[in-house]
């Protein structure tokens, strides 16, 4: 169920972004996402996204995503597209590209087969 705005009957939001800031211990094999900056990219994004006038996305923090191997990471919805998200460049061309633009950032695409390890 989408919620809607009931002044002009369309979503709150168009897109979701998510970024995992999720905090494991310093000696977890898989890593963290937190520990690669993540909260720093997310604070950043968020910025960004207002500057840029992206008022119908909106930039949250998630808990683990399950893909710290690779992270941090950012998901997108509604069209569940991942990436892995290590620069404020990186964060730069998501928003340009893929929030603004609806395209993607292929070199930044986690495939879909990306599973965690320890599965």
């Amino acid at each position: 169920m989408t919620h809607q705005n009931t002044e002009t009957d369309a979503p709150y939001y168009r897109q979701h972004v998510f970024v995992c800031t999720n905090q494991r211990p310093a000696d977890d094999p898989r890593g963290c996402c937190h520990a690669k900056g993540a909260v720093a990219l997310r604070n950043y994004m968020k910025d960004r996204a207002k500057e840029l006038g992206l008022a119908d996305t909106r930039i949250n923090i998630a808990g683990c995503l399950d893909r710290c191997e690779f992270g941090p990471t950012v998901v997108i919805y509604p069209e569940g597209v991942w990436y892995t998200c290590r620069t404020k460049e990186d964060v730069d061309e998501i928003l340009a590209r893929h929030v603004v633009g609806g395209g993607r950032v292929e070199r930044l695409l986690m495939s879909p087969g990306a599973a965690a390890a320890h599965k």
